[in-house]
């Protein structure tokens, strides 16, 4: 199936857990994403609920489903949210031929060895609609470092290969640009230069509390970054 996670991923959670602590990050996120996320919405791999908790709580959202591959991440999502529609599998494994407003899918596509068709699959399941697929990924691949295998991560993407992939799976890009610059320069020196293979947690929250709410602000207001920890893209279903 095509979204199955990296199974060279040597971690359960700790991903998840190490950045529990970034509620600005999250929370700035989806504002980003705001516009977009509004009737039926279709969460792809939404981990253990950090995203999923904030989307039932959008009242322009009339329907939120969401997919999780892994069994003890879904049992946490089914325990967290016994009212929530919540699919073990992948979106291969969705019933039906739902239309959708709009796939939020954050730090997912990486895990994917078959990015190019599970971004396909997106578009088939928004273009009914003409959706909108809302996606976060981490960028540059020179800061690709070993916590990214740990991770599970099979690529870090660059502007220029995610429009590419995005436009050949017949998408139209509406907002395309990196994402957190003071996280690409943290994520160099913690990960590629002293190889740390593990988030210091109270490095997050300070970082999250401190430095990303002006820096944000900057990017998202100013001028946007060169280069970031991540790329952002904003992409409508033709």
């Amino acid at each position: 199936m095509s979204g199955l996670p990296n199974e060279t991923a040597q971690t359960e959670d700790f991903e998840f857990a190490a950045l529990s602590g970034a509620k600005n990050y999250r929370a700035a996120l989806l504002r980003e994403f705001s516009e977009f996320l509004g009737g039926n919405v279709l969460e792809v791999g939404a981990g253990i609920g950090q995203l999923t908790e904030e989307l039932l709580k959008n009242p322009a959202i009339s329907k939120l489903v969401s997919v999780e591959p892994d069994e003890n991440f879904y049992a946490r999502l089914c325990a967290a949210f016994p009212a929530h529609q919540i699919v073990r599998g992948t979106v291969d494994d969705l019933k039906g031929d739902e239309s959708w407003n709009a796939i939020l899918n954050v730090n997912v596509l990486e895990h994917i060895r078959q990015d190019e068709r599970e971004l396909e699959i997106y578009r088939q399941k928004l273009a009914r609609e003409k959706g909108v697929l809302c996606l976060l990924v981490p960028a540059r691949p020179e800061i690709y470092a070993p916590i990214d295998k740990d991770f599970g991560h099979f690529r870090r993407y660059t502007k220029t290969e995610l429009r590419e992939k995005l436009e050949a799976a017949g998408f139209e890009i509406l907002k395309l640009r990196y994402y957190n610059l003071a996280g690409y320069f943290a994520w160099w020196l913690s990960f590629c230069v002293l190889k740390k293979r593990s988030f210091d947690l109270q490095a997050v929250k300070i970082f999250d509390r401190v430095i990303f709410p002006p820096v944000h602000g900057f990017e998202s207001r100013i001028c946007p970054p060169p280069i970031g920890q991540s790329l952002l893209a904003i992409a409508r279903a033709k």
